[in-house]
């Protein structure tokens, strides 16, 4: 003896009737939209109607309302939240403080060494020079007040290297 469908899925088959009102009824909008020449507006209202007889035909109205109705489905997708927010706490703190472990053992063990090295707080153009050429004494660069070019140049291809050219 064959069941049907509507009495064995439960009211698939009021969700399948709802899903073809509204899809009726947007295509009818869309056919007026499209008699007042905005065809554009309407191939959008057709689309958009289209949306709900399609997933009626493919079942997935009928796993939503299972999923909607089963508290068990819902205690799952709390505890996935749950999980998902303790992942973004423990990042957070993790971010906050400094890194993983093994940076914070790597850079208390370079601590523990000495520390930073002594070239590392000496500006990218070498040690002493600042943007104008002149050395930290406050003393010009060149010698006897004459300049010889490759002075000059390596001035300009240290500008260059900083910028990446």
């Amino acid at each position: 003896m064959d069941v049907p469908e509507a009495q064995f899925a439960g009211g698939t088959m009021l969700t399948d009737t709802i899903c073809a009102a509204l899809s009726a009824a947007g295509l009818g909008i869309a056919g007026l939209t499209a008699y007042r020449k905005r065809f554009l507006a309407a191939t959008r209202i057709a689309a958009y109607a289209l949306i709900p007889l399609g997933l009626a035909m493919t079942g997935i109205l009928d796993w939503l309302t299972d999923l909607v109705f089963k508290p068990s489905i819902w205690l799952g997708f709390g505890l996935l939240g749950i999980s998902w927010a303790l992942f973004m706490i423990t990042r957070a703190v993790e971010h906050r403080s400094g890194g993983t472990r093994k940076e914070r053992r790597a850079a208390a063990a370079a601590e523990r060494a000495g520390g930073v090295s002594a070239g590392a707080s000496e500006p990218a153009l070498g040690p002493g020079r600042g943007a104008t050429g002149v050395k930290a004494s406050g003393k010009p660069k060149t010698k006897g007040g004459t300049s010889s070019g490759t002075d000059d140049f390596s001035d300009i291809e240290a500008i260059l290297k900083k910028h990446g050219i």
